[in-house]
């Protein structure tokens, strides 16, 4: 569904935003603004990465933002981002999108004369901005969610559900991570030179400091999941300690207990009257020899 949001009666250039683009609708642009092939091809894949792409006479980008439908469980690009695509030329801006973008709604409340919205390309990139702030605003329900799980792994016994938790919440990093790593494309291109002012430059810094949070969250997710290994390494040393605590004790008695159940004919202990209570004697005083033994070192 194509819609007119600004008009040039208003600014300086229009502004197009189509929602779930048809076939149809992609033709009747391509044919009114000039738009290539194959730009229009890489507007209809789904999962498409970040990227931009400069011709003669509009700029392409694609833009991920943080899904409206992103669920804890969601693990892959499809189901963490969407994806926005952006044509803008010297007199218009097209934004194509499959699901509504919160954003480009209350953007239709904004001054279009404004400074920061002056022409085609402060309009991108405010679009841009906009798309990547989406990141940072999840930032703080990511890091709670992962103290809490910092605190299931160290205080609870439940730890292979902490597990899959964490798992979701890395790969949930990893995806972002790569999505915010090719925008630096994007945001190189809004801050050249001969284009940079204050609206790129808070592009480029909301660019740094959101690469520096996710980074610095996927280092805090790694060294979580190191300690949880190490937690359930250590868990299974303690027991297997324990077990061969205990081997070492049966041994000896299995020893003795082995000999004294061969019943041969002429084993005189076997007719000695006393000879019951001495054989469990022996096994209580090797029991009590190797506990005062294992004490002695440290190992009890």
């Amino acid at each position: 569904m194509i819609s007119t949001i600004i008009s040039k009666e208003q600014a300086s250039y229009e502004w197009i935003d189509v929602f779930e683009p048809s076939i149809a609708d992609l033709e009747i642009l391509k044919e009114k603004y000039n738009l290539n092939q194959a730009s229009i091809k890489d507007s209809l894949e789904p999962e498409h990465l970040p990227k931009i792409e400069e011709f003669d006479n509009y700029t392409f980008i694609i833009l991920r933002m943080v899904s409206s439908t992103f669920k804890d469980n969601s693990d892959n690009i499809g189901e963490i981002t969407d994806r926005l695509t952006i044509f803008y030329g010297s007199d218009f801006v097209i934004t194509l999108h499959k699901k509504n973008v919160e954003f480009i709604h209350k953007m239709k409340l904004l001054d279009f004369k404004s400074a920061k919205l002056k022409d085609s390309k402060h309009l991108a990139n405010y679009l841009s901005m906009a798309a990547l702030g989406t990141f940072e605003k999840i930032l703080p329900k990511i890091s709670t969610k992962l103290d809490e799980y910092e605190e299931g792994v160290f205080l609870t016994r439940q730890k292979k559900l902490v597990l899959k938790h964490v798992y979701f919440i890395k790969r949930q990093i990893d995806v972002v991570r790569k999505v915010i790593i090719l925008y630096k494309e994007i945001v190189e291109h809004f801050n050249a030179s001969q284009k940079r002012d204050v609206y790129s430059r808070d592009l480029k810094d909301l660019y740094l400091r959101t690469n520096t949070l996710y980074d610095n969250l996927s280092e805090n997710t790694s060294q979580l999941l190191n300690i949880y290994f190490n937690i359930s390494s250590n868990h299974t040393n303690e027991i297997m300690r324990i077990l061969t605590i205990f081997s070492v004790f049966f041994m000896p008695i299995t020893f003795v207990a082995g000999i004294y159940g061969m019943n041969f004919k002429n084993m005189p202990e076997l007719e000695w009257y006393y000879g019951y209570p001495v054989a469990i004697g022996i096994m209580l005083g090797i029991c009590i020899a190797i506990y005062y033994w294992f004490k002695r070192k440290g190992w009890l």
